[in-house]
């Protein structure tokens, strides 16, 4: 062997060295984000908890099947997951949202604050539109989530925000930026985000919801240059108090309120991905659209394809790099 190929063997080997290292350099760097932010995110949740002090009895008027009945609960401990065990298992398992005194729709697992009257919504009630925002809602949220996995390190992946549901677009949506400004996925990558969205679904994930003061939301997202930037001004629309929510590990901003669980989640595809501006001098903002029904709902390989292909067309929700406006972006979530 020459020294001339002696000497390119050992360039090569080296590159491939230094390319293992950044990438386990870049993920140790992001796991120990997501490690802090969950960590600040339960300290922040045993600390509202042990702030209850005296727990004071609240009256929780169930109205629904298979009969109405008041429940004695804890204020601002019981939630309406809580209230479901009382009820049956089967009431644990199909609702996905709750209704307070018949006109606030309340996140199951949110601790409820005072006496109030209480209705489980699941996908069949005669009146879906809340509980059909809340799973769209959930479906932008898990997307980001799948994102994260799918996507290697080098990609640059960054979460933007994704705008509030539209269910008559045909489409729930994620924005992200990446490192790459024509980017133009395959089917086979696209099908992989899909197979993440299935994952999480089938984890059966709890959607948890936490109200934080603006200071430690931006701990939270120091290292979140978009998130970062949007959050001064979805406090001074919510008088300081920033609404997170997390599934696993991820954890985002929205004011929710999202279905209970992953586990809502039936048939879904991650069916496009837009290229909507260009972001520095070598990144692009990109709309990330899918399409899914609640688990349970069955629809035949035809009528879902035409749902699919509805789903492809570009979402007229307000635009990622367009000037951050909270009236309109608390559509955000």
């Amino acid at each position: 062997m020459s020294a001339a190929t002696k000497l390119h063997k050992t360039s090569w080997c080296a590159l491939r060295q230094l390319q293992q290292y950044r990438t386990k350099a870049t993920l140790s760097g992001s796991s120990a984000s997501v490690a802090t932010r969950n960590d600040l995110f339960n300290q922040e949740q045993r600390r509202q908890r042990d702030a209850v002090g005296r727990i004071d009895k609240i009256e929780v008027r169930y109205l629904g099947l298979p009969e109405d009945v008041t429940l004695v609960m804890n204020s601002n401990i019981s939630t309406p997951y809580n209230c479901a065990q009382h009820l049956s298992e089967g009431h644990c398992k199909r609702s996905a949202l709750a209704l307070i005194d018949g006109s606030v729709p309340w996140d199951m697992h949110r601790p409820l604050q005072e006496s109030c009257t209480l209705q489980l919504l699941n996908f069949h009630v005669s009146e879906p539109h809340a509980v059909n925002k809340a799973f769209w809602r959930t479906c932008s949220f898990m997307l980001g989530a799948a994102l994260n996995r799918a996507f290697k390190p080098e990609a640059g992946l960054q979460l933007h925000s994704f705008p509030g549901p539209n269910i008559k677009s045909g489409s729930f949506v994620h924005d992200i930026v990446l490192q790459a400004q024509n980017w133009q996925p395959s089917k086979e990558e696209m099908r992989a985000i899909s197979a993440e969205m299935v994952k999480l679904a089938a984890q059966d994930l709890r959607i948890e919801r936490l109200d934080v003061q603006q200071d430690l939301a931006q701990e939270m997202f120091k290292d979140s240059k978009y998130k970062s930037e949007q959050l001064p001004s979805i406090a001074q629309q919510t008088q300081g108090r920033v609404t997170l929510y997390r599934l696993g590990d991820h954890i985002d901003i929205s004011r929710g309120p999202m279905v209970g669980s992953t586990s809502f989640l039936g048939k879904c595809t991650i069916s496009a991905a837009h290229k909507v501006a260009e972001e520095g001098a070598a990144g692009a903002f990109y709309r990330i659209q899918g399409v899914a029904l609640p688990s349970g709902f069955q629809l035949n390989h035809v009528a879902f394809g035409v749902l699919e292909e509805r789903s492809k067309k570009p979402s007229p929700a307000r635009l990622p790099n367009e000037p951050f406006e909270e009236q309109q972006q608390l559509q955000l979530s």
